[in-house]
């Protein structure tokens, strides 16, 4: 049975069916597996169950080694549930099993079951490592013994569980001089000669590239007292080093030969060497002793191949780009070498210093080429540019070769030479102008400079004559005229090709002082037109003259708009005009003619307001929203002598009322048209003999019009 509230196995080891269905006594329950080194502490086991349950409850133990008997402590149980724990990491190789008595009590300690055993195995984990039986084994073989002949039998031992693959042992050998001589049995341990027989030629090996190293041992063998002269040993190497690069030293501890690397070693120029040695003793033997064969040996040298970095056939390495070049232009094509011509291995190139960022380089073929237009020359100190070039390989380990590529930024010649000033002043009296020309360019574009007068009329009275590569004097032939005059030049420069520019240079010829100076300033030119050309002039005056078109396009059309904006603000019919002023096109009538107008709505205002659908005053098209209409009628003067100031306000009043039309101030004013016939209706403008007018009908057009007639009356 299992306990479905802890999934754990439920053991009731006091029964078990036979195959008749009856119940017999089983004392016998599998064995509980458990692994050693178990972290998780306390580990549940098992649970186990009696069927003889009792009203109060039954009382579990355990006992024997692992509880109350050494090592004590490592199981434990629950009393009423019957849960078995480990509470210790265990070990195996202590202890591989615990066999533990079990037993089910009543509440008075009265067993209910006889006990029964409770067997723990204890599972291996690979824990320990193989250790040999003796720190050293030794073996003896006799000289050109064959291939497989039997040397010795190394034995180890392992810890663990040997029914296990962790006990199970594999041999090997690590030296690799020693993989070249012998072989040794993975499973067994037995070591045999490897199928080369063998000499008493040593076999040793030196990595390139390591000057100094040790490359191995000759040992000898004396039977003169250790220590003494006589027993000290001499090394020669007699053949197999031309070059010398080899060394042999007597070691004064053990008296062997010590080889030892002079020079470095190249594995791709040589990877094998053969050294016959002799040897002999530093003190001379005496005459008495029997005379020794000559003592030989050959020690065999082998070069191991390292990985090497790459490098690059020229250091620095030299590249050019004009200035101004666009963006992908070659600059070098740089390529790197690897020494290691036995080893397929990959190159790729990158760059470690490139500041500014204006190269990239391919990573595969090493080319280099701009990534950003190149900067004019002068940017460059001394006119060139350096920058570091890495090529890395793929080896063990990856190494990396380094090189300056070196690059120099070409001169090109994209700017013409001029004269500096552009403008002189020469003497009536004097002798002639030097005249300078520069060019923003560098050598070799730019001088020695080529002077020229221009093929022009103009330049008939003057001559050149050339100082150096940079100044030439420019001399009046004759007299000339005071005043300005301006001389085309043609200026050219060393750069290949050469590039040409026409300039007009103005010369104001002048009386001078007596300190070389004009007496009258005559101005040769204005500003920026100083020194242009005459197709210069000319696109300066079309520009002049085509901007005055413009603005008297513009004005033009503002006029036009303007006069319409004031026609708008009357409407677009002249029968809309609500003034007592007479239409022009009719003829006849004068002052006496008012029948085509209502004069009610000056007699009597409040009686007529103005017309609006909304209930509201009329505003006129260009009124401002935020505008509040003027309070009418205004109150009259109190003063006859306030009347200008009356008639201010009113103005003012009407410049800002947004109503149309205001009925108590001044009216609207609108164009109306030119030559009118009709002379002026302003009272203000009248002739002395309008002063006899009778002003007394302004009495009947209202309270309004009462004050006027006291202004203008009697």
């Amino acid at each position: 049975p299992r306990d479905s509230r802890i999934g754990t196995p439920v053991l009731n080891p006091w029964h078990r069916k036979d195959s008749s269905g009856r119940v017999k006594r089983a004392w016998v329950i599998p064995p509980i597996s458990v692994s050693e080194n178990h972290k998780r502490l306390p580990h549940l086991l098992v649970q186990i169950k009696s069927d003889k349950q009792q009203p109060g409850g039954v009382i579990y133990s355990i006992k024997g080694p692992g509880v109350d008997e050494e090592p004590k402590d490592i199981f434990s149980i629950e009393k009423l549930s019957g849960k078995v724990y480990l509470n210790t990491m265990l070990d195996r190789e202590k202890n591989n099993r615990f066999r533990l008595k079990a037993f089910a009590l009543d509440l008075s300690g009265v067993p209910l079951e006889d006990p029964t055993d409770l067997e723990i195995v204890v599972m291996d984990q690979n824990d320990n490592r193989p250790l040999f039986r003796q720190k050293a084994f030794t073996g003896r073989v006799v000289e050109g013994a064959a291939p497989g002949t039997f040397v010795m039998k190394v034995e180890a031992s392992d810890a663990d569980d040997p029914e296990t693959d962790n006990a199970a042992l594999k041999f090997s050998i690590l030296e690799p001089k020693a993989r070249d001589v012998f072989r040794i049995d993975e499973a067994s341990g037995e070591i045999r000669t490897a199928e080369v027989a063998l000499d008493r030629e040593f076999s040793m090996e030196v990595p390139e590239n390591r000057r100094g190293a040790v490359v191995g041992r000759v040992p000898v063998q004396d039977k003169d007292f250790p220590g003494s002269p006589n027993w000290l040993a001499k090394f020669t190497i007699l053949e197999g080093d031309p070059e010398g690069a080899f060394a042999i030293q007597t070691d004064p501890l053990t008296n062997d030969g010590l080889i030892s690397l002079a020079k470095a070693l190249d594995y791709e120029e040589r990877n094998r060497f053969e050294l016959l040695i002799s040897v002999q003793n530093q003190s001379p033997l005496e005459l008495t002793a029997p005379k020794p064969a000559r003592s030989l040996a050959t020690a065999r040298v082998r070069v191991a191949d390292v990985n090497e970095a790459p490098f690059f056939k020229e250091n620095p390495w030299k590249g050019s780009v004009s200035e101004g070049a666009p963006p992908g232009t070659q600059v070098a094509h740089c390529h790197a070498s690897d020494p290691d011509t036995h080893q397929a291995q990959e190159l790729w190139y990158s760059l470690a210093s490139d500041q500014d960022r204006w190269l990239e380089v391919d990573p595969e073929s090493g080319l280099v080429q701009t990534r950003l237009t190149v900067p004019p020359r002068a940017t460059f100190p001394g006119g060139g540019y350096a920058v570091r070039i890495l090529a890395s390989d793929n080896g063990t380990p990856p190494l990396t070769g380094t090189a300056t590529l070196s690059v120099e930024v070409l001169e090109v010649n994209d700017h013409a030479p001029f004269l500096l000033p552009a403008a002189r002043e020469l003497c009536s009296r004097g002798d002639g102008l030097l005249l300078t020309a520069t060019d923003e360019d560098l050598a070799p574009h730019a001088e020695p400079f080529s002077f020229r007068l221009g093929p022009t009329p103009m330049t008939g009275n003057w001559t050149l004559s050339r100082t150096n590569g940079t100044h030439v004097l420019l001399r009046p032939q004759g007299e000339v005229p005071e005043g300005l005059h301006v001389v085309p030049l043609l200026l050219s420069d060393s750069g290949n090709p050469p590039l040409q520019r026409e300039q007009l240079l103005n010369v104001s010829v002048c009386e001078c002082d007596e300190w070389g100076s004009c007496r009258i300033q005559v101005a040769a030119v204005a500003g920026a037109v100083a020194g242009l050309s005459f197709g210069a002039l000319m696109v300066i005056l079309s520009s002049v003259v085509l901007l005055l078109c413009l603005v008297l396009l513009v004005a033009t059309w503002e006029r036009a708009r303007r006069q319409a904006f004031r026609k708008g603000l009357l409407g677009g019919s002249q029968d809309d005009l609500r003034d007592n002023v007479l239409n022009y096109n009719e003829q006849g009538g004068g002052e006496e003619d008012q029948d085509a107008y209502d004069l009610n709505q000056l007699r009597n205002p409040d009686l007529f307001p103005p017309p609006s659908p909304l209930g509201k005053p009329l505003r006129r098209r260009d009124a401002p929203y935020a505008f509040a209409v003027p309070q009418f009628p205004r109150r009259m003067p109190s003063c006859p002598s306030d009347i200008e100031d009356f008639i201010h306000e009113g103005l003012e009043a009407a410049d800002s009322d947004p109503s149309v039309p205001p009925y108590d101030t001044a009216l609207i004013y609108d164009f109306e048209g030119d030559g009118s016939a009709g002379g002026s209706l302003s009272s203000i403008l009248s002739s002395v003999a309008d002063q006899d007018q009778d002003y007394d009908y302004l009495n009947d057009w209202g309270p309004r019009f009462r004050r006027l007639a006291e202004l203008y009356g009697n």
